[in-house]
């Protein structure tokens, strides 16, 4: 198996749009999703072509798409972006069959280098669900640090919940990898 990244283009919008809209209500849930707060697939559109148009240093969100053998499988993105300084990752995988296969740990470990060098971040941040189990367990295995958990709503499409903080810095990414 192949695995490559990649800058979001327009033609992947409609898969993103598609897994956010499509997915089980149960899969939303367990990643903290409150299920009235999804945007619909014209502001998914909207948004997401907006960012494309965007110079790196004025995007509010930056995603990767994740392919296996060149057929995208999932996505990374950050958002809460402080150019220079610091973002938040999150981590999601479209089809259920490539959960649970090793690959996210390896795509996310791809995708953290061109997350610091286009967006010159010093940090990268990734607070997941605390009930959901594996990116915490992805996060710990590539080397991030747990900082803390706490309650929070993380994200404007979120319900109130316990998060864990994970970090990377660009000094301990370069260490590692």
């Amino acid at each position: 198996m192949k695995l490559n990244i990649r800058p979001l283009e327009e033609n992947d919008i409609q898969r993103l749009s598609d897994y956010w809209l499509g997915s089980t209500d149960e899969h939303l849930v367990s990643m903290g999703v409150d299920l009235g707060k999804r945007p619909t697939k014209e502001e998914f559109k909207i948004m997401l072509s907006h960012q494309l148009t965007l110079p790196d240093n004025k995007k509010q969100s930056y995603a990767l798409i994740w392919e296996v053998d060149g057929k995208p499988i999932g996505h990374s993105n950050v958002n809460k972006i402080v150019f220079g300084e610091e973002a938040y990752m999150h981590l999601h995988i479209w089809d259920g069959q490539y959960r649970k296969s090793g690959y996210g740990s390896k795509l996310v470990e791809l995708s953290l280098k061109p997350f610091f060098n286009t967006l010159n971040l010093k940090r990268i941040m990734c607070e997941p669900f605390a009930l959901n189990l594996a990116p915490n367990k992805t996060l710990k295995r590539l080397g991030f640090i747990f900082e803390k958990t706490y309650k929070t709503i993380p994200g404007s499409i979120n319900f109130e919940q316990d998060v864990n903080r994970w970090v990377m810095t660009k000094k301990r990414f370069l260490e590692l990898y």
